[in-house]
């Protein structure tokens, strides 16, 4: 029996997702296994290799949004999962918002970007 579990988001761009990740200080696979109880695995696109025996992980859906995969059980005994997902969208977030000012026509603009826990 699997444990994994799925779970939809609204995170779209898979390099912000890479970089948002690596800034938490996670390390980053592509096309990877996640790690689960009694060494199940499945694959995904993107992977988060956390500290222990488990990971997360993202698989594009049909809608263009990718889907996070994981053996929530298992990653919660060594991880506060409300805590590591909350900081993942929250820097998922503000990275997107900075790649947008970054667009043509919003160079000079005065942005003000106000993060609260």
């Amino acid at each position: 029996m699997s444990h994994f579990n799925t779970l939809h988001s609204k995170l779209t761009d898979v390099e912000l997702l890479k970089f948002s990740l690596r800034s938490l200080g996670l390390v980053v696979q592509t096309n990877a296994e996640i790690r689960g109880t009694n060494r199940q695995r499945v694959r995904a696109d993107i992977v988060a290799v956390l500290e222990g025996e488990y990971d997360l992980g993202w698989t594009r859906n049909a809608n263009g949004s990718f889907d996070l995969i994981a053996d929530l059980w298992g990653v919660a005994r060594k991880h506060d999962m409300a805590a590591l997902i909350s900081s993942i969208n929250q820097t998922y977030a503000v990275q997107q918002t900075l790649a947008a000012v970054k667009r043509p026509g919003l160079q000079t603009a005065n942005v003000k970007l106000v993060v609260r826990s």
